[in-house]
Parts: structure tokens; C-alpha cells; sequence
């Protein structure tokens, strides 16, 4: 059996977002993590690693806002570059982000500053400036994650299972329920409503209930529209999966929101999982305001 490809596994984002949490998944996983490495280092450090130098699963290494304007702008030239000089190392890139006011929010919390601080004191145009210097390399990332609604066990789960995954043939795919009332999952690439679905909330019996259990699943598939929402939306995402196998894309995220998150949507997730998973194995399913209830 062949051992695993070397691999390279670069984190960037906002400050605040959560690259610590992405990083330290990454070492309790094997990684050689190095946090806010210089990019010029870059081709050094992954020489050395493919020279035997560094014994890990592979490396990870963050990088910010705190490099030079002009090394962050050249950062996605620099690691196409390094793909075809190395082409045994398999580098993805991770970008992570979250709404102002969240970042706002975490930054008064844990009362840090912010990196960008000894230049601007202002912390709203601080995080306005590192969102300009950051853009291209957002734009080059393989798997962007707005980590606003995201709590650190489930970015931690994230990072195991869509970024350090076992490789399989197609895209690595997010399917979310989630509930519109606490905010609408902006990382999405597919987005689906079914509020239109029969609502078990109001049936006081099932309230405490999910959709994961019997009780609520029984009475979603009393109704002909049910069945013909999860047959749609699944017909749907094959072919659009198909596509995306096809193309360079690495990772796809799918949502499914109903009001709360409780019920219409998690039973619709675990359904087109279910649907989906015979021809696309690199699926992870998340229920990501269950926990709110």
C-alpha cells in the first residue's frame, strides 16, 4: 500500500476567524504547524520537508496580515509556482473569514489587538484593511469558510474532515441544515429553503423533538410534497456534483435552511445524504444550529 502524498496545507484569513483553532486541529492531526511564517520562507520550508528534514503527517502554516503588502499579493503566484517545482507535494489552501461585527465582537472579548494595530488604531478600519490585503488570496483559496456562525468544535471537525480528509475521487462536500433565524450560511455554494415544508413545530408533540428522530420523520413523509423536495433537491445536486467532479473545484458546501434548524432541514440533510453518499463517499453532514435548542 502506497504511503499518503507529502502534503502542504497553507491557512490564511481574517484575524479573529478562527486560524488558531484550523491550526491546532491541524498539529493534533500530525501537522508541522508554524504560525504567521514569513511567505518568502515558504519554498525553504517546503524543500525541507520534502528532504526528509521534518518528520510530520505534513506541514500547515499560517499566514497573515502581518507580511509584507506586496508578499501577500504575490503569495498565489508564489505557490503556483511552487506546485509546478514540486509537483509530488499536494498544497491546499484554507481562507477563513466572518462578518465585521462578529470579528468586532471577539476582538473586545478576549481584548487582543488586532495585528494591523500599530498602523491603524481604529479597530472597524483595521479589519477593513485586512480584508483589501487579503482579497487575493481569498480568491485563490481552495476552501473559504465563514466561520461567523461556526463554534470551534465544529470549525475543529471541519478542518479533520473536509481539509485532512482521506482523498477520494470528487469534491469534498458539506451538506448543512441550518435555521434562517440565526443567520444564513454565507460560505455556501448551494443554498436551499424548505419553510414551505409542513412545519412539526407546531405540532406541540413533536416540538421537542428533531429531525433525526421517528417521530418528526414520520410526520414529514405523511406528505407527498416532502418526498418530492427531497427527490428535487438530490436530482439536483448530483448533476451539479457531477459537474464539479469533473472541474478543479476541491470543496462544495450545500444548505438547507428552515426556521429554526430543528426539523424541516435536518431531516431533508439526512436525507439527500443518504441519497448522494453511494456516488459521492466524500460527504460530511452537519446540523449546525441543533445545538441552539
Amino acid at each position: 500500500m502506497s504511503s499518503p502524498a507529502p502534503r502542504l496545507i497553507l491557512v490564511t484569513g481574517q484575524s479573529g476567524s478562527g486560524k488558531s483553532v484550523a491550526l491546532a486541529a491541524l498539529e493534533d492531526s500530525g501537522f508541522y504547524c508554524i504560525d504567521n511564517l514569513p511567505p518568502d520562507l515558504l519554498d525553504h520550508l517546503a524543500e525541507s520537508y520534502l528532504k526528509g528534514s521534518i518528520a510530520a503527517r505534513g506541514i500547515a502554516i499560517s499566514i497573515d496580515a502581518r507580511a509584507p503588502e506586496q508578499s501577500l499579493a504575490d503569495l498565489p503566484d508564489r505557490i503556483d509556482r511552487l506546485r509546478q517545482r514540486m509537483p509530488q507535494l499536494r498544497i491546499s489552501s484554507l481562507f477563513l473569514e466572518a462578518d465585521r461585527q462578529r470579528l468586532i465582537t471577539r476582538f473586545s472579548e478576549t481584548r487582543r489587538r488586532h495585528p494591523l494595530s500599530y498602523q491603524i488604531e481604529n479597530l472597524v478600519e483595521a479589519i477593513a484593511r485586512e480584508g483589501q490585503l487579503l482579497m487575493p488570496i481569498r480568491a485563490y483559496a481552495d476552501l473559504v469558510i465563514d466561520t461567523s456562525l461556526t463554534t470551534v468544535h465544529q470549525l475543529r471537525e471541519d478542518v479533520r474532515s473536509r481539509l485532512i480528509g482521506e482523498k477520494v475521487v470528487g469534491p469534498r462536500i458539506l451538506i448543512q441544515s441550518f435555521g434562517f433565524k440565526f443567520g444564513i450560511p454565507l460560505d455556501s455554494d448551494f443554498l436551499f429553503d424548505v419553510r414551505f415544508l409542513p412545519n412539526p413545530h407546531w405540532d406541540t408533540s413533536l416540538r421537542p423533538h428533531s429531525g433525526l428522530d421517528e417521530a418528526v420523520v414520520n410526520y414529514l413523509e405523511q406528505h407527498p410534497v416532502t418526498h418530492d423536495t427531497r427527490s428535487r433537491i438530490s436530482e439536483f445536486l448530483a448533476h451539479m456534483l457531477v459537474q464539479a467532479s469533473r472541474s478543479d473545484r476541491s470543496y462544495l458546501t450545500c444548505s438547507v435552511g428552515c426556521t429554526g434548524g430543528k426539523h424541516r432541514s435536518v431531516y431533508i440533510v439526512e436525507q439527500i445524504a443518504r441519497d448522494l453518499r453511494p456516488t459521492f463517499g466524500n460527504l460530511v453532514v452537519r446540523h449546525r444550529d441543533l445545538g441552539n435548542h
